[in-house]
């Protein structure tokens, strides 16, 4: 165990090597003496700046080129955000561990520290999925929906850069990157349902690598091939 260096795989965002972190903290309970080192891999999703998120819902969008660099032996395991993985997942993989979710609400974050309940007629709203719009749609139908991509840090600049009123986001992203103070509210359920993986870290290896999986399922609250 002491002898080998795991090689991570991870989206290069802040936020992502946060959620990296976050995993080697899990595993460090068990294994304090594990060696790794971390790569940084831009994904398609990551170039892609002006595909809406909810076209791209189910596919892999955030996670192709991360996971064929573990299929390459480029590196041994990566972690991803739990909802970014892909409906199938591919051949020779396998999820070894999900993580519990430490804070499963969305978030919004507003120009004027105002509630979603007290947002004004016609507010301008920048959310990513399709499950935020259209539930934001159901629950006011005069909201004017503006779709929003990029990290955390960008989504909140878009508050200024075009001129929209508030911004929705899940709150653990802020609280991973020790912004939590942004957060106007977590909203209730009964008005935004999240995903249901919100929060949650998932960890893929090669099927094959039956130790790395074995070392895996003590940190995952559940665990399974997708």
């Amino acid at each position: 165990m002491n002898e080998k260096i795991y090689r991570i795989g991870t989206r290069k965002s802040r936020l992502a090597l946060k959620q990296v972190d976050e995993i080697l903290g899990l595993l460090k309970n068990f294994y304090p003496g594990i060696k790794t080192e971390v790569t940084g891999i831009d994904t398609y999703g990551d170039k892609d700046k002006s595909t809406p998120i909810s076209a791209m819902e189910g596919t892999d969008f955030f996670t192709r080129e991360i996971d064929e660099a573990l299929l390459s032996g480029k590196i041994d395991f990566a972690v991803h955000s739990a909802k970014d993985l892909p409906y199938t997942i591919p051949d020779g993989l396998y999820v070894t561990a999900i993580t519990q979710s430490m804070d499963p609400y969305d978030a919004i974050v507003s120009r004027d520290n105002v509630t979603i309940e007290n947002l004004k007629i016609n507010a301008r709203i920048g959310a990513s999925s399709a499950r935020r719009k259209d539930q934001l749609r159901k629950y006011r139908s005069d909201f004017m929906i503006i779709d929003v991509r990029g990290t955390i840090e960008e989504r909140l600049k878009k508050l200024d850069e075009i001129k929209i009123d508030a911004i929705i986001v899940a709150a653990i992203a802020l609280v991973r990157l020790g912004l939590e103070e942004k957060i106007t509210q977590r909203i209730p359920f009964e008005i935004l349902r999240p995903h249901p993986l919100q929060g949650c870290l998932a960890v893929m290896a090669r099927k094959q690598d039956k130790d790395l999986i074995k070392m895996f399922e003590k940190i995952g609250e559940n665990s399974g091939n997708g």
